[in-house]
This record gives C-alpha cells, sequence and structure tokens, in this order.
C-alpha cells in the first residue's frame, strides 16, 4: 500500500517496476547525469546557507476596494511587517506575482515589474528581489491556485 491519507491506493509493483526500469534506463541518454545513476542528498530549504521566501503581493500584504487596480491597491501594513520581519531575521525576501503575466496583459505590452518594485519601495516593504509576471529572475505565472508542500498563507505566519 502506498499514499497518504486515510485511503491508502493498491500499487501494482509489477507496472511500478517496470516504469522504474525504463526511467532508469533512459537515464544514460542525458549526459549531464551521472553514469551510475548516483544522486545527491537535496537540502530542505533552496539557498545554501539562508533560507528564501517567496511572497506573493495581492492579497497577501495589499488589499483592494472596490476596483481590483495596481494603482488603487492598499497596503496591509501589519502584513508586511511579518515579511520584513523576516528579512531583519536573516530570510532572503522575493516578492513574486503574476503582475503582468495574464495573456492579456503580455499581448498589450504590460509590465508592472518597476512600478510594483517603487510601489513596495513606498510601502516600507524590506526585500532583495523582485519577480513579477513578465520581468525578473523567477517568472510567476498567472494561476488560480499554487499547491505546494512548503506554503503558508500570511495569516499563518
Amino acid at each position: 500500500m502506498s499514499g497518504k491519507g486515510s485511503n491508502p491506493r493498491k500499487v501494482n509493483i509489477n507496472k511500478y517496476n517496470k516504469n522504474y526500469d525504463l526511467i532508469f534506463d533512459k537515464m544514460n541518454d542525458f549526459p549531464e547525469m551521472p553514469l551510475n545513476n548516483s544522486f545527491h542528498e537535496s537540502k530542505q530549504f533552496a539557498a545554501d546557507d539562508q533560507q528564501v521566501v517567496l511572497v506573493d503581493i495581492d492579497e497577501t500584504v495589499c488589499f483592494y476596494g472596490e476596483k481590483r487596480r495596481y494603482d488603487l491597491a492598499e497596503p496591509h501594513q501589519e502584513n508586511i511587517a511579518k515579511i520584513n520581519k523576516m528579512y531583519d531575521e536573516g530570510w532572503y525576501v522575493i516578492y513574486w506575482t503574476a503582475r503582468g503575466g495574464s495573456d492579456k496583459s503580455k499581448a498589450a505590452g504590460r509590465c508592472y515589474y518597476d512600478f510594483t518594485w517603487n510601489q513596495l519601495e513606498s510601502w516600507g516593504c524590506k526585500f532583495h528581489d523582485l519577480s513579477t509576471g513578465s520581468k525578473g529572475k523567477y517568472i510567476k505565472p498567472a494561476c488560480d491556485l499554487v499547491i505546494d508542500d512548503k506554503s503558508k498563507r500570511i495569516e499563518e505566519i
């Protein structure tokens, strides 16, 4: 039996073994993989000696009234203070937003990177980097849900 939760599922061990063999036989086709198929031990956190946090902006450190327009966003100082505290504690803070990442925004050539950087600074946000839906090191795609083993809502911090 395998799987998480209260309803474990049965595993077809023959299918599993066949897929396992197929995957590891194909690994020799990739020159970047060690020939002995050995793997390094991965770290729990992404950075070498510094923890990294990706922080969404909209509905996390700012909120909207009737109109959802970035220039009308109202900062939530209590939530900003939580992220600033992480920065002060040594976390590498990356504000990571999908602003400008929708197909409509991309087609119109909209890029909110500079506006958003200035907006965060005007709100007193402490951060190391910013990535939007159209610019930055870690482009965030427009989506409706993020599922991740390391995610938390701002209310949980």
